[in-house]
């Protein structure tokens, strides 16, 4: 995978750097929010590492003008821990958010992480709902409702995935969280709600009335639809 480091305080960019090679990725290293987005465009990017206080654009103007062209996965990294400022990341797109001052080793441990779950996506095969209308290919990580394709962040599409590989189960929030951002994820289980809302949105025609994922008062979510 091709991994992009925006990070203004060049030692801990540099470090994060080093461990990251040290695995065998690929990583860009910027500086700045501009030089990131150009190396972003110029380059086909896996995972972007984004500060959020950066010396030029705001890293949230960055993580949204991203998510307008693209599915990439996020790690938003800030001193900003409050309750709001994460799901205000979460709303715009972020995928992780990790709060400074952060481990280099667990930066890559959530790296292989995700790494490990898209190779193992690579050999399963395409989930099909309601007559066809509903088709989840995990390879391509693609989802089409009614012939036309649905963009999704890689975690609404990991939830997604989740809570279609087993109808009619369902899932606590705990049990979302530890599938979809891995055991060791320190969040909060609103974590999940902004993401299912978030997920609704794109997939379901009457957000207040949802199709195919449900609410379960007290304890979490399944999804409804019916194999083809």
């Amino acid at each position: 995978m091709n991994i992009l480091v925006i990070e203004d305080e060049e030692r801990v960019a540099d470090i994060m750097t080093k461990y990251l090679e040290k695995e065998g990725y690929k990583v860009f290293t910027c500086y700045t929010g501009r030089s990131g987005l150009d190396c972003f465009y110029k380059n086909k990017i896996d995972i972007v590492l984004l500060d959020l206080m950066l010396p030029d654009i705001q890293g949230e103007e960055i993580c949204a003008e991203m998510r307008q062209v693209s599915n990439v996965h996020i790690f938003m990294i800030t001193a900003k821990g409050t309750l709001d400022s994460k799901i205000d990341g979460f709303d715009r797109g972020a995928d992780e958010y990790l709060v400074k001052p952060i481990s280099p080793r667990e930066v890559v441990a959530r790296v292989k992480a995700l790494d490990t779950r898209k190779q193992r996506e690579e050999n399963k095969e395409m989930l099909v709902f309601d007559k066809g209308h509903f088709k989840i290919f995990l390879q391509e990580r693609i989802v089409q409702i009614n012939n036309e394709e649905i963009t999704l962040t890689p975690n609404e599409f990991d939830l997604l995935y989740e809570l279609a590989s087993a109808p009619g189960r369902v899932f606590s929030r705990d049990q979302l969280i530890e599938a979809v951002m891995g055991i060791d994820f320190d969040g909060f289980d609103r974590t999940i709600d902004v993401h299912i809302k978030n997920l609704r949105k794109k997939i379901e025609t009457d957000t207040k009335n949802p199709r195919y994922i449900k609410t379960v008062t007290g304890v979490g979510y399944k999804f409804e639809g019916e194999h083809a």
